[in-house]
């Protein structure tokens, strides 16, 4: 696994780690039986045979519980995991709302003081990957949406990835820590240019996320009254019945 940079993410690597540990002893100790069961209780050529209706009560026991034991620990110690890294703080620091469409990604920071309260965003448009950028120690939430396929929204240094669904609102939060660039991908299969659906991740500083958004504010095409869908979608927003509705 990369060098995680999240806190959400060390839980999930410790995880990892565990379950390769114990599948490496499982392994031990499952390989020992089959192999030195057969040896250690081989027939010496001087022996009798041995009583074929006997039977083991304890051990019989054992090998049954014990495996039930084991499923249990392990899929206890996966939810605990699972809970920690997608518990959500009812009040992050920063929300960011992803939307990946084919074959892009489009991100949006709603609310955004440099612009007066209003969204500011950034597309992918084909030809070059857009960037999210995020500030270092502070609570992330991502919202997740589509306009067409299932996409999956993924960034490999912090270990954590979520559906993105059309008609289903997902949602993850992070705490990155540790500033620097970062890759992110789509991991599900979405359509020809699925490959296309590639992102940076730039980690900065709390002065340097606001001096971003600032500048996308600058850009009258980088702002909206809302949310919107980038790409051939680009000016259309996430909730346009909504914006009607005010």
């Amino acid at each position: 696994m990369p060098d995680i940079k999240a806190e959400q993410g060390e839980h999930i690597l410790t995880l990892w780690q565990g379950a390769w540990i114990a599948a490496l002893i499982t392994g031990v100790i499952t390989w020992a039986l089959i192999i030195g069961v057969p040896l250690w209780f081989r027939r010496r050529r001087d022996d009798e045979v041995p009583v074929q209706t006997r039977y083991n009560l304890p051990i019989e026991i054992f090998y049954t519980i014990f495996p039930v034991i084991m499923v249990i620990a392990f899929f206890s110690q996966t939810v605990r995991v699972q809970n920690v890294a997608l518990e959500m703080d009812p009040e992050p620091d920063v929300v960011v709302t992803v939307v990946g469409q084919k074959w892009s990604w489009t991100f949006n920071y709603p609310d955004t003081e440099a612009a007066g309260g209003k969204n500011v965003f950034t597309s992918g448009d084909g030809d070059e990957f857009p960037q999210l950028v995020i500030p270092v120690d502070q609570t992330v939430e991502f919202q997740l949406y589509s306009p067409d396929v299932i996409h999956n929204f993924g960034i490999p240094a912090f270990a954590m990835r979520m559906d993105v669904i059309p008609g289903n609102d997902n949602a993850f939060q992070v705490k990155p820590t540790e500033t620097g660039t970062y890759d992110g991908k789509c991991y599900e299969l979405c359509g020809a240019y699925h490959s296309r659906m590639l992102f940076t991740v730039k980690v900065v500083t709390e002065a340097e996320y606001q001096d971003y958004l600032a500048g996308l504010a600058q850009n009258p095409d980088n702002v909206s009254e809302a949310p919107v869908l980038g790409g051939e979608y680009s000016r259309n927003l996430i909730n346009p019945d909504e914006e009607e509705s005010e």
